[in-house]
């Protein structure tokens, strides 16, 4: 990725899907620590999606809220990032969603890239 600097602030590159601004204002773009939280949901979502269809769970939709924790006195660091997956569908077996909990951890390059670093917790509710 090639990132250009923007007249005002921030910078922004061009990938297949469209143009990315990226700023640490909101009204100039994605702030940074947006974007590594949407990464480890989304990736995490992704993965949490194949595996219950692994799994032959009947999915309708899966819903994610992610937030996260900074710490101020250290740059702002992101230090934890909860991400609660609402998993809507028919005949859903917590068991099972457990165990696809486990994989999708273990299967998430974006979260395995941050373990050591940032804490991770991922939670979920099934929604019938």
């Amino acid at each position: 990725m090639e990132f250009k600097m923007k007249p005002d602030v921030g910078f922004y590159t061009e990938v297949g899907f469209g143009r990315l601004d990226v700023a640490g204002e909101d009204e100039y773009g994605f702030r940074p620590y947006q974007l590594l939280v949407s990464s480890i949901a989304v990736c995490s979502g992704g993965v949490l999606r194949k595996v219950l269809g692994k799994m032959r769970m009947e999915i309708k939709d899966i819903h994610i809220q992610a937030s996260a924790e900074r710490i101020e006195e250290e740059a702002n660091r992101v230090s934890k990032i909860h991400v609660h997956f609402r998993i809507e569908g028919n005949s859903l077996d917590e068991k099972k969603i457990e165990k696809a909990m486990v994989l999708t951890r273990k299967n998430c390059s974006m979260v395995q890239s941050v373990i050591g670093s940032i804490e991770v917790e991922e939670t979920f509710e099934i929604i019938s």
